[in-house]
């Protein structure tokens, strides 16, 4: 892959990490104890039953979605390191250059299509 290339894919990935820190930001609060992990906030809607309701509700869906949001910042993570590393773009099951095509499209593949196929049994 050549370092144009590589240099648009570090950017895209860079603005996806602060994209995904911030969409973070908005209802959770950085783990002091865990690095790179997040805790949600509880809601406080009031002391109505209906608004503990909601509150529960509420929390329950941020939950879900920080650990979705989570998990994609440490691909983003585990890629930008790859990169640094000089590890970038090689498949972790067989070692072989993943296709660029795919690495612009998904910027955080970690497999070949050939090996994905494979551990999906298609």
């Amino acid at each position: 892959m050549n370092q144009a290339t590589l240099d648009k894919i570090k950017k895209r990935l860079t603005a996806k990490k602060q994209e995904l820190e911030k969409e973070l930001g908005g209802f959770t609060a950085k783990d002091k104890v865990m690095v790179n992990n997040y805790r949600t906030k509880f809601p406080k809607f009031g002391d109505d039953e209906d608004e503990n309701a909601a509150e529960v509700a509420t929390y329950g869906d941020e939950l879900s979605l920080e650990h979705a949001l989570e998990k994609q910042l440490r691909d983003v993570n585990q890629a930008l390191l790859s990169i640094a590393d000089g590890k970038y773009g090689l498949c972790k099951y067989c070692h072989q250059a993943i296709e660029e095509k795919r690495l612009l499209i998904r910027p955080t593949s970690s497999s070949c299509v050939s090996c994905k196929k494979s551990l999906k049994g298609e």
